[in-house]
């Protein structure tokens, strides 16, 4: 072979690789991971010049189509599109124009272009479906049964998202209760042993758990009709305290093994809005607090019928009024002192484990609710959520304690109307659950098939007490209905 024919060969190859590989960037099938079907419209109609290109994104809510990776790195408001739920993939509202196909949102996408026909919506539509897997088949966070997640339990709508701790981003819902009507998951928590997550509900009579290595339903036990708020685990994830909001309240105290009710200790006033619950060290004395008085109930595991009333007012009695409405106890990391949320002062009562005595009050925001404990630094954190003064126009707080020192460190905006937080040491971080059930909160980026007004959760940088923020401010991640409760494995 010549020169010429050499150089000739050379190019004939060259132009094969060049076309190759512009056919390929022009949206092939197989380009992106998407199995084929999904590809033809995500890169003919989605990852476009101007839309969900990786270099258009940041101008379009900060989602980028061009691959199957890049989807599940969700947008500037979560995640995008969850496995096998359709009913909660925000992607599929806003490409759907056929309401029987499901929900159909504005603006219709793709922007100013002709929108998808019934078949693709279909196609997408079954592909999420199926679990919305890669061009191999493969399933998102379905590889890891050790993945290190947050839980947060939507009280308006009857679902649990799990988010991957990795990303920060939801990757499942989780449908709990029995009815089709809503019983309103009050909170979640997980065992201290990390294999289930369990959840209690105010208009159930189950308690419901959950494996978290999969999230699939392992049991549920039957209690006792009531307004159940929260449950409480021994240390050796054993048994459990469940706790009813009433007027005359009851506590289911379970056989975790078994999913049994060993006994249910109630009794006329025995226990008048019974609420926040926690066990003690030696899991022999149950902690429960009277949400009306300005005591809590101690309690005997073995002789519930003799429980004390505990005054947390010095020279006071334990009485049945709106005086300090004690919502939440949590005991510190070495168990030598109990925190309560006081909602009708507006502050935190530090008590010494050992005697009960009063070592400090702490004022904080409006109507302070839950608290979680950071275990490699001194902070805790307590959600305040009707604080409309430390930050005026805007409604919540979240005080950082120093729970050594006792004293207020700083005050934190999370967001409108935050309940339950969680502290996530590993990656240095605190996620607050912000209610919004309020039309004053900041409207959601869309409705779901619940109906009501999403919250979201926003995250705290515990190296600096602020808000993590994204390309355009704190960053949020937009969930259900009335996100309440939070809880991490």
């Amino acid at each position: 072979m010549d020169n010429f024919q050499k150089k000739s060969a050379l190019l004939v190859l060259l132009s094969i690789v060049i076309l190759s590989s512009c056919k390929r960037d022009r949206g092939t099938p197989e380009f992106g991971n998407f199995p084929a079907p999904v590809a033809k419209i995500m890169m003919g109609k989605c990852a476009v010049p101007g839309c969900h290109t990786g270099q258009s994104k940041d101008a379009n809510g900060g989602l980028s189509l061009v691959s199957w990776n890049d989807l599940f790195n969700g947008s500037t408001n979560g995640a995008d599109v969850i496995p096998y739920r359709t009913d909660f993939s925000p992607l599929l509202f806003f490409v759907n124009t056929y309401p029987d196909l499901g929900i159909s949102l504005k603006p219709t996408m793709p922007n100013n272009r002709p929108a998808l026909s019934r078949d693709e919506v279909e196609t997408l539509k079954n592909w999420i479906t199926q679990g919305a897997p890669d061009e191999n088949g493969f399933v998102k966070f379905s590889d890891n049964p050790n993945r290190r997640k947050i839980y947060v339990s939507n009280q308006g709508c009857d679902v649990v998202t799990v988010f991957d701790e990795v990303t920060g981003i939801p990757m499942r819902y989780i449908s709990v209760g029995i009815s089709p009507n809503i019983e309103a998951p009050h909170m979640i928590k997980i065992s201290p042993d990390g294999k289930y997550w369990y959840v209690v509900f105010t208009s159930s009579n189950v308690v419901q758990r959950y494996n978290t290595s999969d999230d699939s339903f392992a049991g549920q036990v039957s209690i006792n009709s009531g307004n159940w708020n929260t449950i409480t685990f021994t240390h050796d994830s054993k048994y459990a305290f469940v706790v009813d909001w009433s007027a005359n309240g009851q506590i289911a105290y379970l056989d975790l093994s078994s999913m049994s009710v060993i006994s249910t200790w109630t009794g006329s006033q025995l226990f008048e809005y019974p609420h926040g619950s926690a066990i003690n060290k030696t899991d022999d004395t149950l902690y429960v607090t009277g949400q009306t008085g300005n005591y809590i109930y101690k309690i005997p595991i073995n002789d519930p019928t003799s429980a004390e009333q505990v005054s947390l007012q010095p020279g006071k009695p334990a009485v049945t009024s709106p005086s300090l409405d004690i919502h939440e106890i949590s005991f510190s990391p070495d168990y030598s002192k109990y925190f309560v949320t006081c909602q009708g002062t507006n502050e935190v009562r530090v008590i010494k484990t050992s005697n009960d005595s009063l070592l400090k009050i702490i004022p904080v925001g409006i109507w302070p609710q839950e608290m979680s404990f950071s275990k490699t630094s001194n902070y805790m954190f307590v959600s305040c959520q009707e604080d409309t003064l430390t930050f005026p126009g805007k409604r919540g707080s979240i005080a950082v304690i120093d729970y050594n020192s006792n004293t207020l460190f700083k005050t934190v905006f999370s967001g409108f109307q935050p309940h339950g937080l969680t502290v996530d040491d590993t990656k240095n971080l605190v996620y607050v659950a912000n209610r919004n059930v309020t039309s004053k909160g900041p409207a959601p980026h869309h409705t779901g098939y619940c109906g009501g007004r999403n919250g979201y959760v926003t995250f705290i940088d515990m190296t600096t007490m602020t808000l993590v923020t994204d390309l355009y401010n704190d960053k949020r991640t937009e969930l259900s209905v009335d996100p309440y409760s939070v809880a991490i494995r």
